[in-house]
């Protein structure tokens, strides 16, 4: 394609996303759907540029102000996430004049909030909760890429023999530094292409969430929830910690969601999962499963804040209010999947969320309501039952807290109880 053409398709899809009405990532695919001429690395490009903005959006904007022409295109050239040697052949000389000019100012240079790239309502508890040296920290790591990770179905391969075979695919990958399963692979290559992925062996999931799963310590025989399963996989982690065996629920109120998790699901060679599709938290299919589970998992609906270096467009399409009306739902949502356990059993509460209004406080709130009926268990207690390396690393106040500027894995929270 030539290259003025690459840079007004990537003009317009930066105008598309800009838009901020629906989930950056399903405007890109869908983008992708209307130009399906583009090959993988013009896609690469176009998506990286896209996401740059989105991740740089105020720095950006404010350096574009000094270019002329369409606004979409500076950004685009400001972003480009192509070889630059093509990027030139679609530049006239004042363009090429200009983009010298910018990338030759000082970012350091730049007010705060242009180099942080967070708005007010989060960088202000960020940086309460973190401290000005943390929170510098993991804002510079929010503005990058994140790692590809991949998850060992241990019920069908050994993480040894995974890394063996992508070695000899030409993909070099390094275990996770916590994970048991985990695997982390250099660049983005297309993994699912593979035939490790086709088989079921393999799974993309960050070593955040695999460790979610291995909170619950599912094991063989148990009746285990996935109260939150979206397109499953976590249900997928704990099918295989349980060997196929027992019965796992994978709840969920979108149905659409639940069919995503149906050729994974196939992959898996996993036979204990029964997905359902329920109405709300109070489903009469979940009332009649009251006291009966051993392990619930409730990875639940959140500002998805943790994943930004991902879904980079959610710090800008998120606010104060979402998340307020998301601490009410995720209290609710606690509560009822409580109720599932019986004496002894373990619930586990999780987002992928950075603030405590969606963690620490949702569960003192439940430990308040619930009286002595739960008892807290140690997070750093249970990883390390669970053979995750340096587990009290990832423990804070007995609670799982991961973040992407320590732990290298998006941001996660999650606490843990026993039913007495």
């Amino acid at each position: 394609m030539h290259p003025n053409a690459l840079l007004d398709l990537s003009a317009e899809l930066i105008r598309a996303v800009l838009r901020l009405d629906s989930p950056a990532d399903g405007v890109v695919s869908a983008f992708f759907r209307q130009h399906r001429n583009l090959g993988p690395r013009e896609r690469h490009t176009l998506a990286e540029t896209a996401y740059t903005v989105l991740r740089q959006r105020l720095a950006l904007q404010h350096l574009a102000q000094s270019g002329s022409g369409a606004l979409e295109r500076r950004l685009a050239i400001l972003a480009w996430q192509g070889s630059e040697t093509y990027l030139r052949g679609a530049l006239g000389p004042h363009e090429q004049e200009w983009l010298a000019q910018m990338q030759a100012v000082d970012r350091d240079s730049l007010p705060e909030k242009l180099r942080h790239n967070l708005p007010d309502w989060l960088s202000g508890p960020l940086r309460e909760q973190l401290g000005d040296e943390a929170f510098w920290q993991l804002a510079t790591v929010l503005n990058e890429q994140a790692p590809l990770d991949l998850r060992v179905n241990i019920a069908k391969a050994r993480r040894e023999d995974v890394l063996a075979a992508l070695k000899e695919a030409g993909i070099e990958a390094q275990p996770t530094r916590y994970s048991p399963w985990g695997l982390r692979i250099e660049g983005k290559p297309a993994v699912n292409q593979l035939d490790l992925f086709k088989r079921g062996d393999i799974e993309v999931q960050d070593e955040g969430s695999q460790l979610l799963a291995l909170l619950t310590g599912a094991s063989r025989g148990e009746m285990v929830v996935d109260f939150c399963a979206g397109a499953g996989g976590k249900t997928l982690a704990l099918g295989a910690m349980m060997r196929n065996t027992g019965r796992l629920y994978a709840f969920d109120t979108s149905g659409h969601r639940l069919d995503a998790l149906k050729p994974r699901l196939a992959r898996s060679g996993l036979s204990n999962v029964y997905p359902v599709q329920i109405a709300h938290e109070r489903d009469d299919r979940i009332k009649r499963l009251a006291g009966k589970i051993d392990r619930v998992l409730i990875d639940a609906p959140c500002s998805g804040l943790g994943t930004l270096r991902r879904n980079p467009d959610l710090k800008w399409r998120q606010s104060p209010r979402s998340v307020e009306e998301l601490g009410t739902k995720q209290a609710a949502i606690l509560a009822s999947a409580a109720r599932l356990l019986r004496a002894g059993g373990r619930l586990v509460y999780a987002t992928c969320s950075l603030l405590q209004a969606e963690n620490e406080a949702v569960a003192a709130a439940f430990d308040s309501a619930s009286g002595r009926e739960f008892e807290r268990v140690t997070a750093a207690a249970v990883l390390a039952a669970a053979r995750v390396a340096d587990a009290e690393d990832l423990d804070s106040a007995g609670q799982l807290r991961l973040w992407p500027h320590r732990h290298g894995t998006d941001g996660f929270f999650a606490t843990v109880w026993q039913r007495r």
